[in-house]
């Protein structure tokens, strides 16, 4: 595929044959990634590959997830377009736009500042004005804007956050992935009360490691 090439039917493409072909079937996210332009989420160099069935390369060691995750992430959190939502791990702001035209703010905590920085200048020049980004420990969560409706950790760690799960309000929905530094289990977490959590294993899965006070401290030795 050259750069002339028609990203709108590669899109729709990636919708049919990755996202609805696999089972998801929630109308809104399917539109909303229809709709989303995620080649400009991505290096130049790398945008022929950015509708393909697997993650890529952001910079910094991190990567974008491939389509179906995303997909099947913010599905998860079956949002209805009120909620106010916590991503922890803003990366390229791909799922933050994603997760936007889906609920009513988007809240994205980013460890590495220079792909806040990244992020922040193309969520902005593509009029995502719902979104509100920070640098900081995104295993702390963000205590200050609790409780949210619904929170997306786009990194693996090694438990499930306390920390994070508090900032849920009641009925609200935590997806994150958790496991091995290599391998994890996409968990969603639902809190139907004040010590209640109800937790569901949805598919394995392969994330970047979750860094911080909560997430891992060192690499393991392979």
């Amino acid at each position: 595929m050259g750069s002339g090439m028609n990203f709108s039917i590669v899109r729709r493409n990636m919708v049919e044959r990755q996202l609805k072909a696999r089972g998801i079937s929630d109308p809104r996210v399917l539109e909303a990634m229809l709709r989303l332009p995620r080649h400009l989420f991505v290096e130049e160099a790398l945008r022929s590959q950015a509708y393909s069935d697997f993650p890529l390369p952001i910079g910094e060691g991190q990567t974008i997830s491939q389509p179906y995750i995303v997909a099947l992430m913010t599905e998860a959190l079956q949002l209805t377009g009120g909620e106010k939502v916590l991503e922890i791990g803003t990366g390229s702001g791909y799922q933050a736009a994603v997760l936007s035209c889906l609920a009513a703010q988007v809240f994205s905590i980013e460890r590495n500042s220079a792909l806040a920085r990244k992020a922040r200048s193309v969520l902005d020049a593509n009029g995502f004005g719902n979104i509100s980004v920070r640098v900081g420990d995104g295993s702390l969560g963000w205590e200050a804007e609790a409780p949210f409706d619904a929170i997306m950790v786009t990194a693996g760690a090694p438990a499930v956050v306390e920390e994070i799960k508090r900032q849920l309000g009641l009925g609200g929905r935590l997806v994150m992935p958790v496991g091995s530094f290599r391998e994890q289990v996409l968990k969603r977490i639902v809190r139907r009360g004040d010590t209640d959590f109800q937790e569901t294993n949805l598919t394995a899965c392969r994330f970047v490691p979750l860094r911080g006070r909560h997430g891992w401290q060192d690499v393991p030795s392979r």
